[in-house]
């Protein structure tokens, strides 16, 4: 932090298990429930048979690849993802659910390599091994010195925001809520008495309200509010009208920035009130490479965005956009084409703001009134 500034880094759906985890040094069971496959090593067949042969085990650093050195140029304040894995050895499977994600919990130094500042866990796959697993997940965060926020042992931890000092008495609080429309069972809700997720059933005036409360009641002078939130399909460039209500009723409230997740590509970006909201930010870590099906929406690509805000008021300053790609399992630099490809998707969604390229080919995006007046 410098110069009356905040820089954060986030970015779509963290997901370290299944194939990814088969390629790693401490592969965990590989067997799958899913109706066409059976076995977690044949994503790791499919991703080789698009792009080439994976050097297995890989080193940890492997999946994040480009995505470090882009971390180190870009030196963000707090990075926050969202791990949409579950971190366990459990072969319990959660009934009724078709995809299952967890990875071996001596694989954790394949999250914390990429040095995430807050894990948000409020998703359609913590708990896709039982309460157990989830529980499992928490203490290899926790052992890890790894901040989490969505998902606890009871309400009050799963509802909590991770706390993350950047400057002397300045603070950016991380709230992080699950949805319906993701895929999240209202069963995996946390209670007073049980373990679960920070769970949300609709985008709702009363959903806003209780968030926005939730905020006020630990918020200071000089605290940056982030509420990230796992919402809506995957496919699709539709965002609902509840959910921009929503949004904006949190903003509203006195939220920063909304990281909204869930979509396998990236959404509509939005200026609402000076204050930033990502409806959807596109995967970032996965095994997705060699299923087909929806090329048109080019989800091999995976921006890492950048937020910088005013520290003192919360809003937003620039945003810059680093476009990745994935290929072998691994984060590689985009090309020009590419780039250009989403620039011109995000210009054509977006609202409120001004998208250029900038220096080393990352998209640069300003408040359209500050990047009228340039």
């Amino acid at each position: 932090m410098g110069g009356g500034v905040v820089t954060l880094f986030v970015c779509g759906d963290v997901m370290l298990g299944r194939g990814v985890d088969q390629v790693l040094p401490h592969p965990g069971d590989p067997a799958l429930r899913e109706s066409w496959i059976r076995d977690a090593r044949a994503y790791v067949e499919l991703a080789e048979a698009a792009r080439g042969p994976i050097p297995a085990p890989v080193p940890p650093a492997w999946p994040w690849g480009e995505a470090l050195r882009t971390l180190e140029r870009e030196a963000p304040d707090v990075r926050i993802v969202n791990l949409e894995t579950s971190v366990t050895g459990s072969d319990t499977f959660a009934p009724d659910k078709e995809i299952h994600y967890r990875m071996h919990p001596a694989n954790v130094a394949a999250l914390a390599v990429g040095r995430p500042d807050v894990c948000v866990l409020a998703n359609n796959h913590v708990l896709d091994f039982g309460r157990p697993g989830l529980l499992e997940t928490l203490d290899s965060l926790r052992d890890a010195r790894l901040r989490i926020a969505g998902a606890g042992r009871n309400a009050e931890e799963a509802y909590a925001p991770a706390v993350c000092p950047v400057t002397a008495g300045s603070r950016v609080l991380v709230f992080a809520l699950g949805m319906a429309s993701s895929g999240i069972p209202p069963s995996w809700a946390a209670t007073a008495d049980r373990a679960g997720v920070a769970y949300v059933p609709e985008p709702t005036q009363e959903a806003a309200a209780l968030t926005v409360g939730r905020v006020q009641q630990v918020r200071c002078p000089g605290d940056v509010v982030v509420v990230s939130v796992h919402w809506g399909s995957n496919w699709g460039y539709h965002v609902p009208r509840e959910q921009t209500r929503f949004a904006h009723l949190l903003v509203d409230g006195g939220v920063d920035v909304v990281h909204g997740h869930s979509s396998h590509h990236p959404r509509r970006v939005e200026v609402y009130r000076g204050r930033l909201i990502l409806y959807g930010c596109g995967d970032f870590i996965d095994d997705y490479e060699g299923i087909s099906g929806y090329e048109e929406y080019r989800d091999d690509l995976r921006p890492a965005y950048f937020v910088t805000l005013e520290a003192d008021t919360g809003r937003l300053a620039d945003l810059r956009v680093v476009t990745l790609v994935a290929r072998r399992m691994r984060l590689e630099q985009a090309g020009e084409e590419d780039r250009a490809w989403l620039r011109a998707t995000l210009g054509r969604l977006s609202t409120g703001l001004v998208i250029t390229t900038g220096p080393g080919g990352a998209l640069v995006a300003v408040p359209a009134a500050a990047g009228q007046g340039a």
